[in-house]
């Protein structure tokens, strides 16, 4: 990923100094067609964000997963399971997917419930 601080010095090597692509290139040790991206276009930062994750393996577990989650926050906090727990319990029914995705799904759901939770308690006491 490119920082600001590298897209900065790419276009002054460029501009001021009258490098070449290929120099910049092996200067900066960045490819040559990203020296080129950073040049024809006006873009302080590049970053790629995907819209949708794709969860092939995890998306027929989901379900599952949302009851290990509801029935241990219901648990008292000594009592809870990890998140490693869970995945085994998972892999105990079949799971056959890895555990960063349950780890993913478990952060995202997490703070979707946190934020819910947010305006529900600000909706309260209004």
């Amino acid at each position: 990923m490119l920082t600001v601080d590298t897209i900065g010095r790419i276009r002054r090597e460029h501009f001021l100094k009258s490098k070449t692509i290929k120099e910049i290139a092996r200067d900066l040790r960045v490819s040559r067609n990203t020296v080129r991206k950073v040049l024809r276009s006006g873009a302080t930062s590049f970053e790629y964000d995907r819209d949708v994750q794709p969860r092939p393996k995890l998306s027929r577990w989901t379900t599952d997963l949302d009851e290990l989650l509801a029935g241990n926050a219901s648990k008292a906090a000594r009592e809870q399971l990890t998140l490693i727990r869970i995945f085994e319990e998972l892999r105990g029914r079949g799971y056959d997917g890895g555990y960063d995705a349950v780890r993913r799904f478990t952060t995202i759901s997490s703070l979707l419930l946190s934020a819910f939770l947010a305006i529900e308690s600000r909706l309260l006491l209004m």
